[in-house]
């Protein structure tokens, strides 16, 4: 059996930042542009909507209040108008998309979870995802999520999974996807991500680290890889140092930019690399090439001890309360909440909104 030979674009581009509304518009512009150059599936950075909440790191949480608050007024409802629009648009396209979003909820005004789409080429949502750990300052933004998006997307271009940043660092939650069959990983990561002052010592190496972490999971699964770094444009730097600060200004403008790259099933670079402008990146995925590396390593087959080890993997999504007795189904429940069975590959037909 033939696997399928398909064209993957990944938008290393700034979202404007903090504006939802602007985002949205900026994303299905992106999404037309790829779909007219032949791309099957657009992928979109870690927070694209409506961007990464670099000043939890440039700031203590007692200067944060407003941006907080500002991050919190633009995180966006799986089920609502933004996702609708993006949904309409990888419909009209014919496109699958992923996409970063800072997620809200009807049972909160201030909990907001760093979020993931999968969406289909018919516009159903494939997959929605939750980031398990919000990583080092993201603690102070987002909730941690749940096991309930750790799934894999059987689809026409191949079996598509993601993970959002830091957890291609989590060796189980890869396994998972794995184990699923996963052909295609995505990865998405911020633009930057400092973590000390350019001149204390080394900062963290967006570049290097990111690519060991998903190199690692393309030649382990023996996938082709995805990474979608952000892109911090002059707008968005103007907007974290409007108040004049030097300091702050200094750790933008010297933290290593990340970059968007596609990965093999070996590990190795394919397709284009883009890291210090922004635009849209593409590669060629024969899946065909996942096959031979598996005679060397298969660790969901035959290269793995079953008897030995054991993974169990909790699916269901957390809810802050279950009602019971009349009038107990207030409040609009997503579909996508309802559980896969075990062992099963989500679809769109098991997972559409």
């Amino acid at each position: 059996m033939s696997l399928p030979i398909t064209q993957v674009a990944a938008a290393h581009i700034a979202s404007v930042y903090m504006d939802a509304a602007a985002s949205v518009r900026k994303a299905i512009a992106i999404i037309d542009e790829a779909a007219r150059h032949g791309a099957e599936l657009i992928t979109f950075p870690e927070a694209f909507i409506p961007g990464f909440p670099v000043w939890a790191a440039l700031w203590a949480p007692i200067y944060n209040h407003d941006w907080f608050k500002k991050m919190a007024a633009n995180s966006i409802h799986i089920d609502g108008p933004e996702i609708a629009q993006i949904r309409a648009a990888a419909k009209r396209n014919g496109i699958f998309v992923s996409l970063g979003f800072s997620e809200s909820t009807e049972a909160s005004v201030g909990c907001i979870w760093n979020s993931n789409v999968i969406i289909g080429d018919d516009g159903s949502i494939l997959n929605h995802h939750r980031k398990l750990v919000p990583t080092f300052y993201e603690k102070m933004v987002w909730a941690p999520g749940d096991g309930h998006g750790l799934r894999v997307c059987q689809t026409r271009i191949g079996r598509i999974g993601a993970l959002i940043c830091g957890e291609n660092t989590n060796p189980l939650a890869r396994y998972s996807l794995a184990a699923q069959g996963e052909q295609i990983h995505i990865s998405a990561w911020p633009a930057i991500w400092p973590t000390r002052m350019p001149k204390s010592g080394q900062n963290f190496d967006n570049v290097a680290a990111n690519k060991i972490r998903a190199g690692g999971h393309s030649f382990e699964s023996k996938v082709f890889g995805i990474l979608n770094a952000g892109f911090m444009d002059q707008a968005m730097l103007d907007a974290l140092t409007e108040g004049g600060d030097a300091q702050a200004r200094e750790v933008l403008e010297n933290t290593p930019r990340a970059a968007t790259q596609f990965l093999d099933p070996t590990g190795a670079s394919v397709g284009d690399f883009l890291q210090n402008e922004e635009g849209i990146a593409y590669a060629t995925f024969d899946l065909n090439a996942c096959v031979e590396p598996k005679q060397f390593h298969d660790i969901v087959g035959y290269y793995n001890r079953f008897d030995v080890f054991d993974l169990s993997i909790d699916r269901r999504r957390i809810t802050p309360a279950t009602f019971r007795g009349p009038n107990s189904a207030s409040g609009k429940q997503s579909r996508s909440s309802e559980p896969v069975q075990d062992g099963q590959v989500a679809s769109s037909e098991t997972m559409e909104e």
